[in-house]
């Protein structure tokens, strides 16, 4: 392994976008993710089964968003979490996947590419990982917008993949590599 990638994202707490701070999690910010834990239709095509109440919130944020590589989506001069982000390294073979959710009222704004992009610089440049991948589930076709606008290609489909909350669903698969990411950015 080349790197201690645990460290690596111990020690950087705080990633700077143009409009987000993607930073560590708190306690207070258990209302946030109560709003959008709660949220049926944020949290339709996700395997999570929801927060009903403050305290759910709460053990998410130290079950689940205490972890490294976990990151809350703050809009700059606000304090308000309106997300997550975080990042699932595999060491051994130099790669991660992602997942994010974001408040429905921030949908449609750019923030998730912009917080995506981030992440997709901090795991080549800082982190240097060979590559990034995630899914999709059809009919999210937003998430897949998200990915092809930060770099991700879109690498094949595979016909009902997986059960979620009793419907079985096709799932589109995006990834991009150093290389690819290098290339993209006319290194």
């Amino acid at each position: 392994m080349k790197n201690n990638y645990n460290d690596i994202m111990r020690k950087t707490p705080v990633i700077q976008t143009n409009r987000l701070l993607l930073r560590k999690f708190t306690m207070k910010d258990k209302e946030a993710v109560l709003a959008y834990g709660s949220d049926k239709q944020t949290l339709k095509y996700l395997i999570w089964q929801g927060i009903t109440d403050l305290d759910g919130a709460e053990r998410a944020i130290m079950v689940y968003y205490t972890k490294p590589g976990a990151y809350a989506l703050e809009l700059k001069g606000s304090s308000q979490c309106i997300g997550c982000i975080d990042i699932r390294i595999e060491p051994q073979h130099e790669k991660a996947s992602f997942g994010y959710v974001l408040n429905r009222g921030y949908w449609n704004h750019g923030y998730m590419t912009e917080a995506l992009t981030a992440i997709l610089e901090f795991c080549f440049e800082e982190l240097e990982l060979n590559r990034v991948e995630a899914t999709y589930y059809v009919g999210n076709e937003g998430s897949g917008k998200v990915m092809e606008k930060s770099g991700m290609k879109f690498e094949g489909l595979s016909i009902q993949e997986v059960k979620i909350k009793g419907i079985f669903h096709d799932v589109a698969h995006y990834g991009i590599t150093r290389l690819q990411w290098n290339e993209m950015r006319g290194q």
